[in-house]
């Protein structure tokens, strides 16, 4: 399970398609629908949120909307749209590891989107993150 801190404009189709099916999937976790996925750590910063499964949901709302934007037809009733909009923080050493992780899996799937993001000096994170100074987060598996 990847659930990005970056903006999802930055993915590919696969990986935003991916991103989707594994917010949806972090939801039912977060509402105590699913035994699967319910001590995976990247569900964690959503977890230490007052309202957890409203962050998620605000989530999905920006993977929604960066999909209809491409002309991709998600299902928006998927997602409760009354959810109260949160910030959850990303340390700057997480965006950095998630830019190096992201470039790697679009030069083996699609170089063009490769090629466009790899001088890019400026990501944007997804808006419901707050940008704060820090490491790379403890749970993540660095080979």
């Amino acid at each position: 399970m990847r659930i990005w801190s970056l903006h999802p404009k930055y993915l590919d189709t696969r990986g935003l398609v991916a991103l989707w099916r594994e917010a949806l999937l972090a939801r039912h976790v977060l509402e105590g629908k699913s035994r699967g996925y319910n001590n995976h750590p990247q569900l964690d910063r959503f977890k230490k949120a007052e309202n957890p499964v409203d962050c998620i949901n605000q989530y999905l709302v920006i993977v929604y909307q960066e999909a209809k934007e491409r002309g991709y037809n998600f299902n928006k009733d998927k997602i409760n749209w009354k959810f109260v909009p949160a910030k959850i923080t990303v340390t700057t050493g997480q965006l950095k590891f998630e830019i190096i992780h992201l470039l790697n899996k679009l030069k083996t799937r699609d170089i063009q989107k490769y090629n466009k993001l790899r001088e890019n000096k400026n990501f944007d994170v997804n808006p419901m993150f707050a940008v704060v100074d820090g490491d790379i987060e403890n749970w993540e598996k660095i080979k």
